[in-house]
């Protein structure tokens, strides 16, 4: 909801998104948590809470016009571009510019669990309509299982394009 500062101009109201709520949906085998949506912030910013089992990650990707910062909660994740690979531990933050071909994965035995931001926002729109909504007391479902065209079709409208792996 947005409301007017004294000059009429509008502003976002405060948010308030208790930990265990916001909509939450599977995709790529991991669970996605919408904290903050693109309407709320005005545009600003996306704030996702994402759990990732072991070998769990999305495929090499670019927000064409998102930058996406990374704070790891707890387990570890392996963050990598093009260029660099980044083995990060809880409180680890990684910045990563949009245009920037990346991906995360879970190379570790325990879940991770992060929080991506997304500025400007628009990227839940995404996730929302990508994935499937999460049912409580069920693991996700393997990544194999999912519509692989289908959501590339949704990324591109989003503008998440699939990169090129240069394995």
């Amino acid at each position: 909801m947005v409301t007017s500062d004294s000059a009429g101009s509008p502003r976002p109201k405060i948010i308030h998104v208790p930990a265990g709520e916001g909509p939450a949906v599977w995709l790529s085998g991991d669970v996605y948590t919408v904290k903050l949506k693109h309407e709320e912030s005005g545009g600003s910013l996306t704030l996702l809470e994402a759990s990732v089992p072991p070998g769990g990650g999305p495929p090499l990707h670019i927000h064409a016009d998102a930058d996406e910062a990374f704070y790891l909660l707890s387990g570890e994740l392996d963050i990598t571009t093009r260029e660099s690979t980044y083995h990060v531990r809880p409180g680890d933050f990684v910045f990563v510019p949009k245009g920037t071909a990346h991906r995360f994965r879970n190379n570790g035995l325990h879940p991770a669990r992060q929080l991506l931001l997304f500025t400007p926002s628009g990227v839940d729109r995404f996730f929302l309509e990508a994935g499937r909504k999460a049912e409580p007391g069920t693991p996700p479902p393997p990544p194999e299982d999912e519509d692989l065209e289908y959501v590339a079709g949704v990324g591109e409208r989003y503008h998440l394009l699939q990169a090129e792996s240069q394995d």
